[in-house]
């Protein structure tokens, strides 16, 4: 019998199905040897028989049905609304590893306001040629209107989502930012609320960070920008606008302005007079003084945008201009948003901070150079190309997995609009254990923290662990078959002492046990 063999008998049946690959695992170290902060959740998955964590899942299925946790997939022969799959087993970070997330991303978000305000105004970094001129000006997403207005504290972003992946040698690396109109927010704190319910004990135990206070912290930012402008400083009126029943994050939209306490609206729902914007109420309008928008740029003013749009708020950018109202985030963000734009983060950081970056980029090949542009041409069954302004899994041919004819497809693409696409090499998602029908199985995974800036910068500890439930896959998008699983951020104090009491039998241990299966 071989090695791999014998190794395969010592794992136990609930893990028979796990496989090991060239990428970063977060539970194992080796085959049947579990990282420390994990080995207390391997015991617990050890002690249940997989009717038992077939039976857990469900329970939680039901959960997510009964209180209507759920997204849009358009364009579905299958229906619209699904239920957003979700995963029983969570994701654990030690609280050394979340303390340079968290140092890393808050340095990122400070770069970037002060990016987005130099670009509206002075315009050094581009004068000084760190960031190409055409680049900005060719971004769909960069905003004339905005060059000279001024917005509350200088902060254009104060909610941001940022994916990260863990790279094979087991650091961090940033994918991309999302800086428009973030969401996942309301399934991170919705698998918060379900694994609480299934591992009572065990969450406890653990000495797992808190979540819960969210949307709480989120008011608390939105509040601290309130207007000058503003009557009553010290009670803003603030909403939420949506587009509507019809937009694939409207479940979080509700949520969110039901845990904040502050009024969910549509475009029809609001109304400007005298650059003042105010919601219609049965006792009357009322006045709006900071407006957490979940609608994109080209529809909020159909009078300065697009006029075709129904969803916007006529005049509402002239009460922005004026000062009487504030939109978080701020109009023209995207253009940070831009993945041509990400490969130069690095470099804003330096130029504002005078610091390195803690968290670094993925590698990435921009296709209005020519050299690069041919190297990606000539290695493109190797590479992910995206589109600089899709998101959500949409607009990217992932060259391993692709045909002849969408590579074909996707050179005509890039040399019709190299702009308009960016490539990174494929990178081999980090793997962590997940429930597939009674199961313990591998599957890809990225992170999405939240990060809010007000007067402070705020991260609650953990984030949107998004999976690529699909064997083999690495899209993680609840839109192209991903799902998500709680994230637990182990406190200094609790996690990381337990860790290290056992980390002497583990390095015992170590020697003894076989290398990862292939």
């Amino acid at each position: 019998m071989t090695a791999v063999a014998q190794s395969r008998l010592l794992i136990p049946p609930t893990f028979r199905n796990y496989r090991f690959d060239m990428a970063y695992d977060e539970m194992f170290e080796a085959s049947n040897l579990a990282r420390a902060h994990y080995q207390p959740l391997q015991r617990t998955l050890l002690g249940l028989a997989p009717e038992e964590l077939r039976k857990s899942q469900q329970a939680a299925d039901l959960t997510f049905l009964q209180e209507g946790i759920t997204f849009t997939v358009y364009g579905s022969k299958e229906g619209t609304e699904r239920i957003f799959p979700n995963d029983l087993i969570p994701r654990i970070i030690p609280a050394g590893e979340w303390a340079q997330i968290e140092k890393g991303l808050t340095q990122r978000l400070t770069a970037l306001n002060l990016f987005l305000r130099d670009i509206y105004h002075e315009g050094r970094i581009l004068a000084e040629g760190i960031v190409p001129r055409d680049l900005i000006y060719s971004c769909k997403h960069f905003r004339r209107e905005m060059r000279g207005l001024n917005v509350p504290r200088d902060i254009y972003v104060s909610i941001c989502g940022t994916d990260l992946v863990r790279l094979p040698d087991g650091s961090f690396a940033v994918l991309e930012d999302n800086l428009r109109v973030p969401s996942g927010v309301s399934y991170m704190l919705a698998n918060r609320k379900v694994l609480k319910r299934v591992f009572p004990t065990m969450f406890r135990d653990y000495g797992v960070w808190p979540i819960d206070h969210y949307p709480q912290s989120l008011l608390a930012t939105l509040r601290s920008l309130t207007p000058e402008n503003c009557p009553f400083a010290q009670d803003p009126a603030t909403v939420l606008l949506t587009p509507g029943v019809s937009n694939s994050a409207y479940f979080e939209h509700t949520f969110l302005a039901q845990q904040m306490g502050i009024e969910l609206v549509e475009g029809r729902d609001l109304l400007v007079h005298d650059n003042v914007v105010y919601m219609r109420t049965t006792a009357g309008p009322r006045r709006v003084d900071v407006i957490y928008r979940r609608v994109d740029d080209d529809f909020l003013d159909p009078l300065c945008f697009p006029p075709d749009s129904i969803l916007g708020v006529p005049g509402l950018f002239n009460a922005y201009r004026a000062g009487n109202v504030t939109l978080a985030n701020a109009i023209g963000t995207g253009v940070a948003d831009d993945k041509a734009v990400y490969a130069y983060v690095p470099e804003i950081i330096r130029f504002y901070l005078k610091e390195d970056p803690i968290l670094p980029n993925v590698p990435t090949f921009l296709l209005t150079d020519a050299t690069q542009r041919n190297h990606v041409l000539d290695h493109i069954d190797e590479m992910v190309v995206k589109a600089v302004g899709e998101s959500g899994g949409y607009g990217m041919l992932i060259g391993p997995h692709s045909s002849r004819q969408q590579r074909d497809e996707y050179r005509a693409r890039i040399l019709a609009d190299p702009r308009n696409y960016i490539a990174q090499p494929t990178l081999s998602l980090s793997s962590a254990p997940c429930l597939i029908d009674g199961q313990i199985e591998s599957r890809h995974i990225d992170l999405r923290p939240y990060i809010l800036m007000g007067e402070k910068v705020t991260l609650v500890p953990g984030g949107l662990t998004r999976v690529a439930l699909r064997k083999g896959s690495l899209v993680v998008n609840s839109s192209q078959g991903g799902g998500s699983k709680d994230t637990w951020v182990l406190r200094a104090n609790n996690g990381d002492d337990r860790v290290a009491q056992i980390a002497d039998a583990n390095a015992a241990v170590k020697g003894l046990s076989e290398k990862p299966p292939a």
